[in-house]
């Protein structure tokens, strides 16, 4: 009995020496619903039956001979993949969920075996808090940034004009909810300089390219007065110049129209006068000669 069970321990140690196995990657990090891949890798015929894990319960199994068996697990399946020599089977697990995180195991017939790890993070949102800004140069602004529903704490950054902003320049707060969702805000104060776009990015290691809210900072330049301790916006002055300039030519209008109402009258005279004088009548040429100047006088 005790022999027989030497040969059976030392034939299992000689399958394991004949098998090399290797599980990849170590470590797989995904959003959550999108899918995990894992590839487990042998070469050496001997094994019959490959299982996989998840967090040590059966997920799905493999037979060499008749390939994937039926799991009452729906969203795992596996794919054959080709290879020189030796097997290689590629696990899938669909719809990733935050339960599915920690340990992939590749159990190959109990002779060998290697567990990797995955993590499920969940990306959330991030807004910045108000509408785009108009302030004057030199005025202090302050941005308010919100980065809720994430896991695990998400990554925050200011940027202006695409330029990172050094993290010593705002503060970060985060706070837990109940759902295990890390919520993260930010505050960022800064001196109008010049009109600027302003973002707020938030990001988790397996999103391949941050979150970004924005808004627009518009400068609006100031005249100062000398001799006044107060400063004129130009566009009020603007405004202020465009009246009178719309006055100044609303009385150069009425001028012009008189004038050439009187000019007009005085020539009316005048031909009737010079008709009269060739007919003769000089008391009545005298008159009309008096009436431009009784018109203007009366004007």
């Amino acid at each position: 009995m005790v022999v027989h069970l030497l040969v059976l321990l030392l034939s299992c140690r000689i399958q394991a020496v004949g098998t090399q196995m290797k599980l990849s990657p170590e470590t797989l990090t995904v959003l959550r619903g999108e899918e995990a891949r894992f590839t487990c890798s042998t070469h050496g015929t001997q094994w019959t039956v490959m299982v996989w894990l998840l967090n040590n319960t059966v997920a799905l199994t493999i037979s060499k001979s008749h390939g994937v068996l039926p799991s009452p697990i729906t969203n795992v399946t596996a794919e054959k993949h080709s290879v020189s020599q030796g097997d290689s089977w590629v696990f899938i697990l669909k719809s990733t969920e935050r339960y599915n995180q920690g340990q992939v195991t590749c159990d190959l017939q109990s002779i060998d075996r290697k567990t990797a790890n995955l993590l499920v993070q969940e990306k959330g949102s991030v807004k910045v808090f108000g509408e785009d800004k108009l302030v004057f140069k030199g005025q202090s602004v302050l941005f308010e940034c919100q980065a809720e529903g994430w896991y695990p704490i998400p990554s925050l950054q200011w940027q202006v004009n695409d330029i990172k902003v050094s993290q010593g320049e705002y503060n970060i707060s985060s706070e837990e909810s109940g759902k295990s969702l890390f919520t993260v805000s930010s505050n960022l104060s800064v001196t109008a300089a010049k009109s600027s776009r302003v973002d707020c990015l938030a990001s988790v290691s397996a999103l391949p390219t941050p979150l970004k809210s924005s808004v627009r900072l518009t400068v609006v330049a100031e005249v100062l007065q000398e001799g006044d301790d107060c400063t004129v916006p130009l566009a009020v002055t603007a405004s202020l110049s465009a009246v009178l300039l719309l006055l100044l030519l609303c009385i150069c209008t009425v001028l012009c129209y008189r004038q050439r109402r009187q000019a007009s009258s005085t020539n009316q005279w005048l031909t009737e006068a010079w008709l009269l004088r060739r007919q003769g009548g000089r008391s009545t040429w005298d008159t009309l000669l008096m009436a431009p100047q009784m018109q203007i006088s009366v004007s």
